[in-house]
């Protein structure tokens, strides 16, 4: 089996994320846990996945604390998953999945779900990346600055920051 490649230390917050969330299982393990998923065997009905990969995603999410393993409500052994404030973060993140994927992966009437408001029972409204003043904002109107290159950059005025993801 090759060796996974890790990003713990990378300064690219995308390299990061991707570390503690980015494969498919995870994600749709976080989906699932955004749609009331709590138990073991809720993610493995609904993902299909093998026991073995859910227990090793399971534990990658805990490691990375974006869910936690608590006693499930009227005692036993059972333990269930609850997203953390960390994990609760990422809604963003699957709303955006969703909504490229509605938008690029489906052919024009073909079934897919929806993402409903539960007070008004409409569609989300499409995400929009703003600008600090409210404007939108595309790829093209921005820069990756690198953090310490900019502090030092603040000190030694002559400096550049360089290209980066």
């Amino acid at each position: 089996m090759v060796a996974r490649t890790r990003f713990d230390a990378d300064p690219c917050p995308v390299a990061r994320s991707v570390n503690a969330i980015g494969d498919w299982w995870s994600l749709l393990i976080v989906r699932d846990a955004f749609d009331g998923s709590r138990r073991f065997g809720e993610f493995h009905r609904s993902l299909g996945i093998a026991k073995n990969i859910l227990t090793a995603r399971l534990r990658a999410l805990e490691e990375a604390e974006v869910l936690r393993s608590v006693p499930a409500p009227g005692g036993g052994s059972h333990r269930e998953y609850v997203l953390t404030d960390k994990g609760r973060a990422l809604f963003p993140v699957i709303v955006a999945l969703r909504q490229w994927g509605e938008e690029q992966c489906f052919t024009p009437g073909e079934d897919h779900s929806r993402l409903l408001d539960r007070r008004t029972n409409q569609p989300l409204r499409h995400l929009q990346i703003q600008a600090a003043d409210g404007r939108p904002i595309g790829p093209e109107d921005t820069v990756v600055e690198k953090v310490r290159e900019t502090a030092r950059a603040e000190k030694e005025p002559t400096a550049k920051a360089g290209k980066g993801h």
